[in-house]
């Protein structure tokens, strides 16, 4: 395939309208995200299973003809662990392309394991060996080698020839359509909006807490997001999980105590201190009834982990039948918090539910059973 490497506005116009008819693009990105809220991308990488386009957006500031091109829904845009480039785009231009096609995804679908790595599916599907030796290289840097245009070029080169594959395969197996509820949480801009309101839910240890000291927690969890996002910083560059779990565990009642909370520095607190005192307070003097709560912890009794063992083994004989792992379908937790009759869960929608969830439902209750015969477990 030939290599283009795009870095001025005439090429990317002339690139973006020599792919405008494709029926589908092979998309990557190449990003930097350790001193930012925000990715900084550094690449954009497109192939139509014909040529190669290497977009450089540090030297093009006006990207309207690619946005256009990615944003062309009689284009299926291929990408592999979709999420953080989508979540780029997102950011972007606060929609999402689509229609989307997600080659990971597909995979778990086709018998490769769940979340399996771009170059080991290459490695399986299509028996290429992909150089690793650019994973950790700066994007940012200018001029690339030819080494990394190299490896760009390939991330996109090879997923071109992946979607082929894995379409037909799917659509001998009649699975092509299970894929659709995936693609659509990937296409979903809320899947990908910052949500300051409920990152309290992610903090490290916030299993520890309780009652009011989760309500302080909730209200300087969503103050150190929303400024994160204003300073364009990581979260944990403007304040720890530790030091926030900190806070809530042992509230400051006044400056000086603050000044003594590990983690955070004089100059920090002299622009915040007024801030976090007052959550603080705001927390502390939340009633119980409107104190934030945590999902229950699922306990199965005796005779239920039994149960759960009954249907772990069904979700099996289903992995074995379609030839991928159980793990892609179901694991112990969701069975679990299906046994509690949580209807939210995966296995009960999708290409799951087709495969197993409905097999699932119709055993516990009781429509079914499990039964050997010589030797072979199945379903009766």
């Amino acid at each position: 395939m030939q290599v283009s490497f795009v870095d001025n506005k005439e090429q990317l116009n002339q690139i973006c309208h020599d792919f405008s008819h494709s029926e589908f693009l092979a998309v990557d990105t190449e990003f930097f995200r350790q001193t930012t809220y925000y990715s900084i991308l550094a690449l954009i990488q497109i192939c139509d299973g014909k040529n190669i386009a290497i977009i450089d957006p540090v030297a093009i500031n006006d990207l309207t003809p690619l946005m256009e091109l990615l944003y062309n829904p009689d284009i299926t845009k291929v990408l592999h662990s979709a999420r953080q480039d989508m979540e780029i785009f997102y950011h972007l231009n606060n929609s999402l392309p689509e229609p989307l096609f997600d080659t990971q995804v597909a995979a778990a679908l086709l018998g490769f394991g769940e979340q399996i790595g771009y170059a080991a599916l290459v490695k399986q599907l299509l028996n290429v060996e992909l150089d690793k030796s650019q994973t950790r290289t700066d994007w940012l840097k200018r001029p690339l080698s030819q080494k990394q245009i190299t490896y760009a070029a390939d991330d996109v080169r090879y997923l071109a020839k992946l979607y082929p594959v894995q379409k037909d395969k799917l659509l001998q197996l009649g699975r092509l359509s299970w894929l659709e509820n995936d693609f659509n949480f990937l296409s979903d801009n809320s899947t990908y909006a910052p949500s300051p309101e409920t990152i309290w839910r992610k903090t490290k240890g916030v299993n520890r807490l309780k009652k009011q000291k989760l309500a302080i927690l909730k209200r300087l969890a969503a103050w150190r997001e929303e400024l994160a996002i204003a300073q364009n910083r990581p979260r944990r560059r403007v304040m720890s999980d530790d030091c926030l779990i900190g806070l809530a565990s042992n509230p400051p009642a006044n400056s000086f105590e603050l000044i003594e909370t590990p983690g955070l520095n004089r100059e920090f607190l002299q622009y915040h201190s007024k801030a976090i005192l007052s959550l603080i307070e705001q927390g502390l003097q939340t009633s119980d009834k409107d104190c934030p709560t945590l999902p229950p912890i699922i306990k199965l009794s005796q005779h239920e982990e039994a149960l759960a063992d009954s249907l772990m083994a069904i979700v099996h004989l289903a992995a074995n039948d379609n030839q991928i792992s159980p793990q892609c379908l179901c694991s112990r937790k969701e069975v679990n918090a299906l046994i509690k009759g949580q209807q939210d869960l995966n296995i009960l929608s999708g290409w799951r539910n087709e495969l197993a969830g409905k097999t699932l439902v119709k055993f516990l209750s009781g429509q079914s059973h499990l039964g050997c015969t010589s030797g072979h477990l199945e379903i009766k």
